[in-house]
């Protein structure tokens, strides 16, 4: 296994579209020192032809992050690349994972599976383009082409270009007739097939993702692959986040109390309500969760919900909140 304090994605929390955003990625920090946190996924259209510096904007405090791009040009992605390095993110990922419609209509995501050829000539300009890491975030197959010998041919053809980092979704990809919701939880997890690669990889950094909940199953699966990346469950149960340093990593901190997190949290969010584009409800929907399974959680999450989407809704309305947690 790969040196835990040279290999950040021991612990990662996956890219989510409408959720890891800048306020959720500076939460989880304060949770998680060594966990790598990711970017929600952004196109290169959207990098190339709109507000770039608002995809890209990034808060020292939250590295190491990972920008997650989606596309198919290399020159693109290789432009991208470029600007992800100057915004100062740590590595940059390509999405061959995401199997949604839109998507596919802009041939990016798991339908570049099909095409390990087009995935190589992308990773090998964004490595001419940048210093920092380039990696890829995949599924174990696609449709009808989930043979083992088809995922070898991917990982090698790519390994190839300069990827040396592959985070597999431990599940197959329907293209066609399921939502992404549903390919997330349908399709079979096969955990096997990742350890399979990464018997036969060996000098690959591979990293499992897919249905990893708790710490403990994330202890068994770092047995056999280099790391593990956790999606729903760190956003709906983010205080999870809290024993990864000391269970994954090895530090002696003391893990951060739910209301240490909350008393650190509030400055940032002065801070950022003076920016009038900026609402209460845009931080706080990502710490919901922070009190599950413990006592008031019901009634904090209730008070968030129903204050926090007011305009003139400030730091008050977290304050008031903790107060239903307290025994």
């Amino acid at each position: 296994m790969t040196d835990i304090a040279k290999f950040p994605h021991r612990f990662s929390v996956a890219p989510m579209l409408d959720w890891t955003d800048r306020h959720c990625r500076y939460f989880h920090r304060l949770l998680s020192q060594h966990s790598l946190l990711y970017t929600e996924m952004v196109t290169t259209g959207a990098l190339l032809q709109g507000d770039r510096h608002r995809f890209l904007q990034l808060n020292p405090a939250e590295n190491p992050v990972v920008f997650q791009l989606g596309g198919s040009n290399p020159q693109d992605l290789a432009l991208c690349a470029g600007m992800v390095e100057d915004y100062g993110y740590d590595e940059v990922n390509l999405n061959v994972g995401c199997p949604s419609d839109r998507v596919q209509n802009g041939r990016f995501g798991a339908c570049l599976m099909a095409e390990p050829g087009l995935v190589a000539e992308c990773v090998a300009a964004m490595q001419q383009a940048v210093h920092i890491p380039v990696t890829v975030k995949c599924r174990i197959g696609i449709d009808e082409r989930d043979s083992y010998q088809e995922l070898v041919q991917f990982v090698e053809t790519v390994a190839k270009a300069g990827c040396n980092t592959f985070i597999l979704h431990a599940r197959k990809a329907w293209l066609s007739g399921l939502s992404p919701k549903q390919n997330r939880e349908i399709p079979p997890l096969r955990y096997d097939v990742v350890y399979a690669i990464k018997q036969d990889f060996p000098q690959l950094n591979i990293v499992m993702n897919g249905g990893i909940t708790t710490l403990e199953q994330a202890e068994i699966l770092l047995q056999q692959v280099d790391g593990v990346m956790v999606g729903r469950e760190a956003y709906q149960n983010p205080y999870l986040l809290a024993n990864v340093d000391q269970k994954l990593f090895g530090t002696t901190t003391a893990p951060i109390t739910r209301q240490q997190v909350i008393t650190q949290l509030i400055p940032y969010i002065q801070q950022q309500l003076l920016n009038p584009h900026v609402r209460l409800n845009s931080i706080s929907r990502h710490i919901l969760g922070l009190f599950h399974g413990e006592y008031g959680a019901k009634l904090w999450r209730r008070h968030l919900s129903e204050n926090a989407t007011r305009n003139s809704a400030t730091e008050q309305v977290i304050l008031d909140a903790v107060k239903f947690t307290e025994q």
